[in-house]
């Protein structure tokens, strides 16, 4: 079978440029193995200003309207709402936080993003907030895995789906690449943290995150909003609630864990006592394909340019994977410049 792309993994990573390469009407296989990935545990937050000192993130004017325009794109195909838009409000921890929060409301390029600040003192529905807090625009939530579902069906319908482990030593390049009887162009790489056990991208940087989350069962008034504490809690309903995430860097498994369950409890606790005594219905684990320096693992391999990775987008895959899928086409398909290639760490991590 001669095909134009192999894709291996069917993530986020994977689907969506999967998606986006059919689209171009490129022929395109998936080779997966069916197991539990990252981006089906993922929350699938969207947050454009982040951490305690309120970092606007880096090109979120061109990420978020083409995570928007894509996600809307694949709601109108499948018929089913995959993103959802929510207010987030953010409950300062310190007087520190809040004024770092003070100084950036001013700046132009945070109008679209940040709103006003409520005052400490005030309470608001069931919440303690003894430091005040703000609401945080156009942000929201990606239902992963009901999205990844309807692709997947929708590849099997295409017959360009298929479930198997994949073996780097069936990998043949003389006379030509070649992968168990399909001949493709270039074989993209978008494995998560597996591929830092891939022979041919392992020397990549990656720096993967156990992380874990709970749904909870509770009896709470809580407003309809996106809760931002230091953990985040997304209301899935009026009597349902997720939250996470936690961090873990050394257990690099996907089993749950008891600490990690008293850790996000206990998170919530300041925030409301009675939420952390919610009923548990679910708690899930994974590990996030992130990177060393922060930044997608995007590009070919420095001495077989037939293999491609396309990787590493850690906790900000569902806001930058659309733009990036619609990148590394351009790239594929065109010959544009690879915008953060891997080739930043070719002199510094590849040893022939």
């Amino acid at each position: 079978m001669n095909i134009d792309f192999l894709i291996v993994g069917q993530g986020l990573a994977g689907s969506l440029l999967a998606w986006e390469l059919m689209q171009r009407d490129c022929s395109v296989v998936i080779i997966d193995n069916g197991r539990e990935n990252a981006s089906q545990v993922a929350a699938g937050l969207i947050n454009p200003v982040t951490g305690m000192r309120f970092v606007k993130t880096t090109d979120i004017d061109r990420f978020l309207p083409a995570a928007k325009q894509s996600y809307s794109h694949l709601a109108d195909f499948f018929k089913q709402t995959f993103y959802i838009e929510k207010p987030m409000l953010r409950l300062f921890r310190s007087d520190k936080e809040l004024m770092h929060c003070i100084k950036k409301l001013d700046k132009p390029e945070y109008q679209n993003y940040l709103g006003a600040v409520i005052p400490p003192g005030q309470v608001f529905d069931n919440l303690s907030t003894p430091f005040g807090f703000l609401q945080q625009e156009q942000t929201g939530y990606l239902l992963t895995r009901p999205l990844l579902s309807c692709l997947k069906d929708f590849f099997i319908a295409k017959n360009c789906y298929r479930l198997a482990d994949f073996d780097y030593r069936d990998i043949q390049f003389h006379p030509e690449l070649r992968w168990q009887g399909i001949s493709p162009k270039q074989i993209i790489f978008c494995e998560g943290h597996r591929a830092a056990n891939n022979c041919w991208f392992s020397w990549l940087p990656f720096q993967p995150v156990k992380g874990e989350i709970l749904t909870l069962e509770h009896r709470t008034e809580l407003p309809d909003k996106i809760l931002n504490y230091g953990n985040w809690l997304i209301p899935l309903n009026n009597r349902h609630i997720r939250i996470g995430s936690t961090f873990d860097r050394e257990n690099l498994n996907s089993l749950p864990t008891e600490q990690g369950k008293s850790d996000l409890l206990n998170a919530l606790k300041p925030v409301s006592a009675d939420l952390a005594q919610a009923t548990l219905i679910s708690h899930q684990a994974n590990i996030r394909p992130c990177t060393l320096d922060k930044q997608p693992f995007i590009g070919h391999h420095p001495q077989y340019p037939q293999l491609t990775i396309f990787n590493g987008f850690g906790a900000k895959g569902s806001l930058q994977i659309p733009w990036f899928s619609r990148h590394f086409a351009d790239v594929l398909l065109n010959g544009a410049p690879v915008i953060s290639s891997i080739q930043r760490h070719y002199a510094t991590h590849f040893i022939s």
